[in-house]
């Protein structure tokens, strides 16, 4: 499934897009007191993070040049800080380290198993 998406780059681009809007549309949400807290808020940040990545480093490697993975985790928790500033600024949220956290071990988890799949997977196509 994954080289498809390297084979059809501007949907892997789409889908990062998309996927960014919509975790900035989620961060601009207000929530209940205390609703965006607890063991969901950290399926979620580690999740959307980690499909973010992927998506982005699909985008930018095309499994062509992995060394370019490293630009994709940089820019996505660049973006994962962003999203945090932001919420800062939404009534209702906060701005937290462990979300940071949260992005980024998803981040470079994912880009680890991509650059994994990129190193050994093409072997195997």
């Amino acid at each position: 499934m994954i080289s498809w998406f390297e084979k059809n780059r501007g949907i892997s681009l789409l889908i990062t897009v998309i996927i960014a809007i919509t975790i900035f549309y989620i961060s601009s949400l207000t929530f209940p007191a205390g609703g965006g807290t607890g063991y969901l808020s950290y399926i979620y940040h580690f999740t959307a993070f980690s499909y973010l990545a992927l998506f982005l480093s699909i985008s930018l490697t095309k499994n062509k040049n992995s060394n370019l993975i490293i630009i994709g985790i940089i820019i996505a928790i660049i973006y994962g800080v962003l999203d945090e500033i932001h919420q800062y600024f939404v009534p209702g949220r906060f701005f937290s380290l462990k979300d940071i956290l949260m992005d980024s071990i998803g981040i470079i988890i994912t880009n680890i198993a991509y650059f994994n799949y990129c190193r050994n997977g093409k072997s195997s196509h």
